[in-house]
């Protein structure tokens, strides 16, 4: 159902994708959007095991679009570094395809907010303030994966 990686000299391996899906703080998500537009929009996200969390408003265009759709994609891409008198960086990109789904069960979607407050929020007790002052406006969303590919990119 997904194509074969082209360039499979570069491709990197289930575990270097996942890396990169763990160290790096966000991506871009895209969805099927209205009239035929895709719509992407940078996310925050936490990478749980093999599932990847978001949170979100509790209504908006991206839930709209899920609700009508769930296909979606999400690409993440390391720092890169450049080497030594070279303008070009050297990264990994991650594309993850899969079904995005509202958390509706309550321990899960808590404790995916709480880990990924973990991962932004300076100490454990500012994420704990956070939650109880807004976990009520929070809707917390998983991605299912159904296929992943990383790949070793140069600039230039």
């Amino acid at each position: 159902m997904f194509r074969k990686m082209r360039r499979f000299k570069q491709e990197l391996s289930m575990e270097e994708c996942f890396e990169v899906l763990k160290s790096e703080p966000r991506g871009v998500l895209a969805v099927h959007g209205e009239n035929g537009y895709p719509y992407a929009l940078p996310m925050n996200h936490i990478l749980l095991g093999r599932t990847l969390y978001f949170h979100s408003a509790t209504e908006g265009h991206k839930l709209d679009a899920i609700d009508a759709d769930n296909r979606v994609s999400f690409c993440a891409i390391d720092k890169g570094v450049a080497k030594s008198h070279d303008w070009a960086l050297n990264f990994k990109s991650v594309i993850v395809f899969g079904r995005l789904l509202r958390v509706d069960d309550k321990e899960e979607a808590l404790n995916a907010t709480r880990q990924l407050g973990l991962k932004f929020y300076p100490t454990a007790d500012s994420v704990e303030e956070a939650i109880d002052r807004s976990f009520d406006r929070v809707q917390v969303l998983k991605l299912e994966i159904d296929h992943i590919s990383g790949k070793r990119v140069k600039e230039s």
